[in-house]
């Protein structure tokens, strides 16, 4: 007796002194945040950014069923007991001190306790006491009303989804709101093992769920909360489909430009994650899918190759498509944001700079290749040098509407320089370009410089920028500001709203003559694909030095699209030139870009009214003209020259250009070789003298005998722990590489997929990608169709 009665006395002690120093804590960082959702211009979901899938509901806005089905299936006396069940506690602890399966007894309020104020803890019987003695507390201080409201938004559900809001969309695809008896029974039977109990998780799975769906339905008729014609009447619900991990990540790239716009406006990453926003943009859906398609690059393309596309109304600024790269997780810079050189994209800046300053159309320079300009340099402290046309292309004079259509370097450097290089950098500021100086925060981008070379684009710039300049154009000046985000919304506030208004920068005038040359562009000139759009369009094209960029900016009256492309060696950190692909011999503006930008523009027209450029009568012809006077042709070229004998080991392209330039034809002939494509094997006459206008056979490597040593990914990766993956791989003479992303099914550290994979056939040395699981999470990928999905978080 006495033993037991200082046992009792001892046990008291201690549930005292758990009574007394457990208080009920504060709520979890996470309980209150609520899923933002980001929309396309339809209405259609594009995104999500969440710290965890949630949208929190009134319990007076669900219907009663979905509270009924709970509370049978979990808890059938959470309405009378005191926050725990001792007859429950009381046959879990006997059952598990005498050997039986592990049992648990927590109430609805003790799992709401876990989920809301401590969070999932390792199962001790001292966590349970202190998760039940809070449980007490709660039922003392809060009513029931408010603890199943709590319950409702914070027990996790499967797919990612917290709470039975986001787990009506998840499963059902509407929500909670409109949840009937039967789409309840199925949450709240599913509620102990979410997860493995999803039907997508095979036949078991959905042979569990079922049974648990028929149990709380027994037991809500049982309860008196349905009849049993209710029951009867009951169907299992239809799910709608859901994809973890689909590998289409191409939305990521415009929720990060989303969440760059929005925070420039001072709305933080962290409100995007708990505020629960609703944000409506200007993404057209079916631009956006068409801007997929055509950004493709072929498979021959390099893998350091990017291509991207920026599509703005010029009325408003806002932007319609925007294409980054094809996935975020393997390409997380977005290509549209990321800097190229400009090139002859430029050259519109210096016409429209010298129409302000009264030139007209009809003004004729010199175009003879390897003129000599007063101050074009290739050396500031140096000799003047000649400058180039694009394939050495030579005219005796061209007016300024033929210059614009064939890109004629030489006419533009001399209006270059008679208007002065400042005029240029400043007409590029004021359509859009940023300065250097300008606000840090909003600007990430180089000057155009006030050097003479800047008509030839040498300064570097993003596609959203070009796309900004040449939209202004196609406004005839009026510039707008780019923008994604038309309004943000808070429940019925309006939070944030994009502004559509703009100014005039340019004189109407003055923007038609520009846009009357540029329209030869695309009429005759290198912008001739464009053609197929079979509407009046005006535009220019693009190529950098060495192929290093290539671009094509053009528009119609309703939409300016800018497609870009460049190469850049994140290993070497450098630009490379744009190794040719799809048949091409070289990558310039007027080849897969204007190609790509017509096959989008087909389809970002389709039903889109005819509308005609602005009006414009093109001045009379002036009389054929010598030279400018500042400038002069380089020296009487000899009637021989030298063959050089560096050429061995070059790309075509770069043996190409030297040839060309000392008034040379380079004749490409293939060579079966094991030298990488393109490669130039022999140079004819190399060294010796020939004279001008020879043609000259350049051998070059076709690649055919290169021998490349194979071997197979292995088998078996899937599933693996991370560490003995990549061993897999480097035994297989393979370089892993590890991408993360969630997973409801695979153990976290562990491979949910390989690409190549399993199996396929590769070069020695590959890259083989490792998607490894960080657990139960939000999934990553969104469907460019519109089903949404997120990656914040």
């Amino acid at each position: 007796m006495g033993t037991l009665l200082t046992g009792t006395s001892l046990v008291a002690g201690v549930l005292i002194s758990a009574w007394i120093s457990v208080p009920v804590p504060d709520e979890l960082g996470t309980v209150r945040s609520e899923t933002t959702t980001v929309y396309y211009s339809d209405g259609k979901p594009l995104g999500k950014f969440a710290a965890q899938d949630r949208t929190i509901v009134a319990l007076a806005d669900l219907p009663a069923p979905v509270t009924q089905a709970i509370i049978s299936s979990e808890d059938q006396s959470f309405r009378t007991h005191l926050g725990i069940n001792p007859l429950g506690i009381a046959r879990a602890a006997l059952n598990n001190v005498t050997g039986g399966d592990r049992q648990g007894a927590s109430t609805l309020t003790q799992q709401y306790v876990e989920n809301y104020y401590v969070g999932v803890e390792y199962a001790t019987y001292a966590t349970k006491l202190k998760e039940a003695i809070i449980a007490l507390k709660v039922t003392q201080q809060q009513s029931k009303d408010k603890v199943l409201e709590g319950y409702v938004n914070t027990i996790y559900l499967g797919r990612g989804a917290y709470g039975v809001e986001a787990a009506s969309k998840a499963y059902f695809g509407h929500s909670a709101k409109e949840m009937t008896i039967s789409e309840s029974a199925f949450l709240a039977g599913i509620i102990p093992n979410p997860t493995y109990w999803d039907p997508r998780q095979g036949e078991g799975a959905e042979a569990q769920a079922k049974a648990r769906w028929e149990r709380t339905l027994k037991l809500m008729v049982e309860q008196g909360y349905i009849t049993q014609d209710d029951r009867s009447a009951a169907e299992y619900p239809k799910l709608v489909k859901y994809t973890q991990g689909s590998g289409d990540n191409r939305t990521a790239y415009l929720l990060e430009q989303v969440a760059n716009e929005l925070d420039r406006k001072g709305i933080t990453a962290d409100q995007l994650t708990t505020m629960g926003y609703e944000i409506h943009t200007s993404i057209d859906r079916k631009m956006q899918a068409a801007a997929a398609e055509t950004m493709k690059l072929p498979e021959d393309a390099s893998k350091d190759a990017r291509a991207s596309l920026t599509s703005i109304d010029p009325a408003t600024g806002e932007i319609k498509a925007m294409y980054g790269g094809p996935d975020y997780s393997t390409y997380p810079t977005n290509a549209a944001t990321f800097e190229a050189q400009g090139a002859s994209t430029f050259k519109p800046f210096t016409l429209i700079g010298a129409l302000k300053e009264g030139f007209q159309l009809n003004k004729r320079y010199s175009a003879v290749d390897g003129t000599v300009i007063e101050g074009w340099k290739q050396d500031p402290d140096g000799p003047d040098v000649p400058l180039y046309n694009f394939n050495n292309d030579s005219w005796n004079s061209l007016d300024l509407v033929d210059a614009t259509a064939n890109s004629v370097n030489v006419v533009y450097a001399q209006l270059n320089k008679d208007i002065g290089p400042e005029t240029t950098a400043q007409v590029g500021y004021d359509l859009g370009i940023p300065q250097a100086d300008d606000d840090p925060d909003t600007r990430d981008c180089c000057a155009i410089g006030g050097n003479l070379a800047n008509v030839l684009g040498t300064a570097y710039v993003t596609n959203v920028d070009l796309a900004h300049a040449y939209s202004t154009i196609a406004a005839q000046g009026y510039r707008t500001t780019p923008h994604m985000v038309v309004e943000v919304k808070n429940g019925d506030d309006l939070v944030y709203q994009g502004s559509s208004t703009g100014e005039d920068m340019f004189d109407p005038e003055v923007m038609a003559a520009a846009t009357y040359a540029m329209s030869k562009v695309v009429e005759e000139g290198s912008g001739m694909p464009a053609l197929e759009l079979e509407r009046p369009a005006a535009g220019k094209t693009g190529s950098s030095n060495d192929n290093m960029s290539a671009w094509f900016a053009g528009f119609v009256p309703q939409l300016t699209t800018v497609v870009g492309l460049y190469e850049y060696n994140i290993d070497a950190n450098r630009y490379e030139q744009i190794k040719p692909f799809g048949g091409y011999e070289q990558i310039t503006g007027g080849t897969w870009p204007v190609k790509a930008w017509t096959a989008y523009m087909l389809k970002a027209t389709e039903g889109m009214d005819v509308m005609e450029l602005p009006e414009y009568t093109p001045p009379a012809p002036e009389p054929s003209a010598t030279p400018s006077p500042t400038t002069s042709p380089s020296e009487e070229p000899e009637e021989t020259v030298v063959v050089p004998d560096n050429l061995v080991g070059q790309q075509f392209v770069a043996a190409a250009a030297a040839l060309g330039g000392l008034q040379l034809v380079p004749v490409q002939v293939d060579v079966d070789s094991a030298e990488p494509p393109g490669t130039v094997l022999d140079v004819e006459h190399a060294g010796e003298e020939v004279d001008r206008n020879s043609e000259i056979e350049v051998q070059v490597s076709n690649g055919s005998q290169a021998e490349v040593e194979t071997t197979t990914v292995p088998w078996g990766l899937t599933n693996r722990e991370q560490g003995d993956a990549e061993q897999q791989l480097q035994d297989a003479e393979l370089t892993p590489v590890t991408q993360e992303a969630p997973s409801d099914t695979v153990p976290e550290g562990s491979v949910i997929s390989v690409n190549p994979g399993e199996g396929s056939e590769v070069p020695k040395g590959s890259e083989v990608t490792l998607v490894i699981s960080t657990g139960p999470g939000e999934d990553p990928t969104a469907d460019p169709s519109g089903d949404g999905g997120g990656i914040f978080g």
